[in-house]
């Protein structure tokens, strides 16, 4: 199988970066997140680069939601990085690792009334979702004695080659205004006493491994904004969105790079202001690109068993990574500790969740099992931990960050004391 540079098999094990995974597993235990800060800085670099080369104006946002570890925002956020943040806790983390506000996106079609004072509180731009919002946004910030900064989220209507969980530019889908309506929406904004446009945004989806739908948004969103100009909203940015996939199949996936989307997405970009006469920066939100393959998943087999086909239980399921109980998503499959091994016999790899459905991979030739061997689970680092839980009551597991010949916790393993750490005691049962 193809593996990225970062990703190495040596003296039979495997490693990421100059670190051996058997060894770290002898430390710190299993499960276990490592991540490379290397591989995510590399990969922040080359789509600023890509841009930027292109046009001057160019700011990167990290799709919070993807990875929320604050060791690896504060890595981005050195770089320059803002972030595109979904909820209160992904802002407070964007501010708390070193990100401005004024590189912060509040998006999302069901924000509360806090979201909104709380983006209002630090200065955050908000990506409106609706015109019901946008009037609570105007009385809020009239409340508070300012004006919010803001930007409505055009629903492109378009069809995109990804799973339809994650298609989020659909006529059908639930996020964002059509953009037949977009025009109409900031004529109501430029009306409100309290709210500036000042931006608008699109994000079509995500794991999307073709440039072609991201050329075709931004035709669609330098169409509105020549329309919205000419009504007189001085647009300050044009985000669009994030969404760039990363080949799960090494072998077989095709794998755009930041250069082939900005290939594709600059010259239309670039033609459209150029046409309505405006300058606004290029905001982008990628997410999964930037931290996917960074992070490898380490886990421990239990156990094997031969039934109906061979099964390998390990330590880790979908209560650590739920991409492939949730999406039927696919990851690499390495036996870490003896990585060049033939391989022999076909397994199915189980996790510990009372769910029939928790398998991490099926039916995949590896080499000849046994209780002890350790499991790498490839491209772990994006909707990974971020999405994990406490479910059948499993305290998750630590996360680590490497950097050169460094590494050291980046979040601690949970214990059982944090499974109950949050319950209260009701006065009756005292």
């Amino acid at each position: 199988m193809k593996l990225p540079s970062h990703i190495t098999i040596r003296d039979g094990h495997l490693h990421i970066g100059s670190h051996d995974c058997v060894t770290l597993t002898a430390k710190y235990g299993t499960p276990l997140y490592v991540t490379s800060e290397d591989r995510i800085c590399e990969h922040f670099t080359a789509y600023q680069s890509a841009l930027s080369r292109r046009y001057a104006k160019v700011q990167v946002l990290f799709a919070a939601k993807a990875n929320g570890n604050l060791a690896v925002m504060r890595a981005l956020a050195r770089l320059g990085a803002g972030a595109d943040v979904f909820s209160s806790g992904e802002l407070a983390l964007a501010l708390e690792a070193g990100m401005p506000a004024s590189k912060l996106l509040f998006n999302g079609s069901s924000k509360t009334p806090a979201d909104l004072a709380l983006a209002v509180k630090h200065g955050v731009k908000v990506s409106l979702d609706s015109l019901d919002e946008l009037h609570q946004l105007d009385a809020i910030a009239a409340n508070a004695g300012k004006v919010a900064e803001i930007s409505f989220r055009v629903n492109p209507a378009l069809e995109v080659p990804t799973h339809p969980k994650i298609a989020t530019g659909l006529a059908t889908s639930k996020f964002g205004i059509p953009h037949e309506q977009i025009p109409a929406a900031y004529k109501e904004a430029l009306a409100c006493k309290n709210v500036k446009p000042v931006g608008i945004h699109c994000h079509i989806g995500s794991q999307i491994l073709d440039v072609v739908p991201f050329a075709r948004a931004a035709e669609v969103m330098v169409r509105i904004a020549k329309e919205i100009s000419d009504i007189g909203v001085k647009l300050e940015f044009l985000d669009l969105g994030g969404g760039l996939g990363i080949p799960y199949h090494h072998d077989t996936d095709p794998a755009p790079t930041p250069e082939d989307y900005a290939a594709a997405v600059m010259p239309v970009f670039l033609e459209g202001i150029e046409k309505a006469g405006i300058t606004p920066s290029l905001w982008v939100e990628p997410g999964r690109f930037l931290v996917a393959d960074s992070t490898v998943l380490l886990t421990r087999v239990n156990s094997t068993k031969a039934a109906h086909k061979r099964f390998a239980n390990v330590d880790a399921g979908f209560n650590l990574l739920i991409r492939p109980a949730m999406y039927d998503s696919y990851h690499e499959i390495i036996v870490a500790n003896r990585a060049d091994a033939p391989h022999t016999t076909e397994y199915t790899i189980t996790g510990p969740i009372c769910e029939t459905g928790d398998i991490l991979a099926a039916d995949r030739k590896l080499p000849e099992l046994a209780a002890g061997d350790l499991i790498a689970v490839l491209d772990a680092g994006a909707y990974g931990y971020a999405m994990s839980s406490q479910y059948n009551g499993r305290p998750r597991c630590p996360e680590i960050l490497i950097h050169g010949k460094e590494e050291t916790l980046m979040r601690r393993p949970e214990t059982l004391a944090d499974l109950t750490s949050a319950m209260v005691h009701p006065p009756w049962q005292r």
